[in-house]
């Protein structure tokens, strides 16, 4: 029985007979690790080859498959629930990333202390002991009789103590550090990702277990490891936001049994996550008056509007070249709605810098922010300060004309439950919506109309 070697992206999972500097997969530079593989045995391949009479699942028709009501369960934070489409599924095997820091443990230990008066959880740690465990559940208040620490990376070691210890939960932090000691590999190489992750899938599916794995990401964001890790679990969380910052985004990429729209919003304390249940409120306080630009906008986050502050800067450019600069918005998009400005509304900034920000480090890519992007450049440029009371709702057009929005009527009473008296929409959207009481909407047509009503 010999031994071969061959090369893995650590990116995409591409498998090479040499090594190559860039992968063929996915395009990235000096990814390509040697991995030895070790051929099974002839007789476990007989094994596997041979057809098995023995019992097996049999087809059933839809009709007749039942399942019981209480198949989901809280974890006691609404927002984690929302994120998760009403709960976590019994059997549910769900992927958690983010960067070093952001709160992924904090979030997972808070978990221990809500479901844990109910619910049996098994806490497995391949970075920590168990006594670190204890020490930062003391920090955040976690004290649970039904919680049970391991701190192990063998994969057949927590698998037995899965099976004797029956949890309802089961936590895996995280994914990089486990191994199986028949693939000779090092851990969170490609193959051992891959074979653990489906390891743990295989339990968590026959058992009924909800199991919640952490995964680390790379230096662009993305989760470290094979894309097919992605499409083993049922559902991907991401947590987004500065370290430095102390609001935390928590958004569903994949989610098999709930929308990918909604996302929860946190914030990162002594005592560790709470929960913000007004984000649009909490967003904009401290927000600065009569400066200049600075718009508000509704981006809507599956079911709720959520109110964010776009502050824009243009200065007189020091350089051959301006630089466009954008914080929590496409810099693409950013780069389209000037080109739309000075084409359209006859705006000169070939000559200035251009900075956007989204206050709080939320990040938005629906493009019904387009409207207040634009009025927050040209109220910089102009040094003018826009109504504080006043939102902008609206996707621009390449021909200056804005195009309609979605739930325009959930926009608009977000807003004017808040506070605001003035929204200006698209015509178009308005036709037929009910306005909230308390806010006078202007319908514009186009960005030039939309630059002579604040304006004036």
């Amino acid at each position: 029985m010999r031994s071969k070697s061959s090369y893995i992206c650590s990116e995409c999972g591409y498998k090479s007979p040499k090594w190559l500097g860039k992968c063929p997969g996915c395009g990235n530079w000096n990814t390509l690790n040697e991995t030895i593989e070790t051929p099974a045995p002839a007789s476990a391949s007989a094994r596997k080859s041979t057809p098995v009479k023995s019992s097996f699942n049999r087809p059933a028709q839809l009709g007749s498959v039942k399942y019981n009501n209480d198949t989901r369960f809280s974890t006691g934070m609404r927002e984690l629930d929302r994120v998760l489409g009403g709960g976590v599924v019994n059997g549910e095997l769900i992927l958690v990333g983010g960067d070093p820091g952001i709160g992924k443990s904090t979030l997972l230990l808070q978990i221990c202390e809500n479901t844990g008066k109910t619910k049996k959880i098994l806490y497995v740690s391949g970075e920590e002991s168990s006594a670190q465990i204890k020490l930062r559940a003391e920090r955040l208040g976690v004290q649970s009789e039904n919680l049970y620490l391991l701190s192990e990376t063998d994969v057949e070691t927590i698998l037995e103590a899965i099976t004797d210890t029956k949890p309802d939960i089961v936590i895996i932090d995280s994914i990089q550090t486990m191994h199986i000691e028949a693939i000779a590999s090092a851990s969170g190489s490609v193959p051992q990702v891959r074979e653990t992750t489906n390891a743990f899938m295989r339990i968590a599916k026959s058992m009924g277990i909800s199991m919640f794995i952490v995964g680390h990401v790379t230096k662009d964001g993305a989760l470290a490891g094979p894309r097919v890790l992605e499409h083993m679990v049922d559902c991907v969380l991401y947590f987004e936001g500065d370290r430095q910052l102390s609001f935390r985004i928590l958004r569903a990429v994949k989610n098999r049994f709930g929308s990918t729209n909604e996302i929860g919003v946190f914030e990162m304390r002594d005592k560790g996550l709470a929960e913000v249940a007004n984000p649009s409120k909490t967003l904009l306080e401290g927000r600065p008056e009569n400066i200049s630009g600075s718009a508000i906008v509704c981006a809507m986050e599956g079911t709720r509007g959520i109110l964010a502050e776009i502050q824009a800067l243009v200065t007189p450019t020091g350089f051959g070249n301006p630089r466009r600069m954008s914080s929590g918005i496409d810099l693409n998009r950013v780069l389209l709605l000037i080109a739309v400005l000075e084409k359209r509304a006859r705006m000169n900034l070939s000559n200035s810098d251009v900075y956007i920000n989204v206050a709080g480090g939320l990040r938005i890519d629906e493009t019904a922010v387009d409207l207040g992007i634009c009025a927050a450049i040209a109220a910089s440029q102009a040094d003018i300060a826009l109504p504080a009371d006043m939102i902008f709702i609206g996707e621009v057009g390449l021909g200056g004309e804005l195009r309609s929005v979605s739930q325009i009527e959930k926009r608009l009473t977000e807003a004017a439950n808040l506070g605001f008296k003035t929204a200006i929409a698209p015509k178009q959207s308005l036709r037929g919506a009910k306005v909230p009481d308390g806010i006078k909407v202007f319908g514009v047509r186009t960005i030039s109309e939309t630059m002579k009503l604040f304006r004036g």
